[in-house]
């Protein structure tokens, strides 16, 4: 046995961790950030069209939250902290 395959049974690696999936992507309502502001976020972090980054806003707005993508694990966690870096609360979920 090499070194590295030594390093390799020492390392536990957890794959169901990190590809169970999938998750959602909240993002929840705020009394802080513009319509048009979250709009411009969902399409420049998702590249969703402004219909479906308005139609998503607007759910936001409205209904206090929305599910605005659904990704494996690790690509959830780096959307949340995107949205976050834009000033906007997000979350994320397991799906069922």
């Amino acid at each position: 046995m090499t070194v590295k395959e030594d390093v390799l049974d020492e390392i536990d690696i957890n794959t169901e961790t990190l590809y169970d999936g999938p998750w959602n992507v909240v993002v929840w309502d705020d009394p802080i950030n513009l319509m048009d502001y979250v709009t411009f976020v969902f399409q420049k972090v998702f590249g969703y069209s402004k219909a479906k980054a308005e139609k998503l806003m607007l759910q936001v707005h409205h209904s206090g939250r929305s599910n605005v993508a659904q990704a494996n694990r690790e690509k959830a966690e780096g959307y949340v902290v995107r949205l976050h870096s834009y000033g906007l609360w997000a979350t994320m979920e397991k799906t069922n």
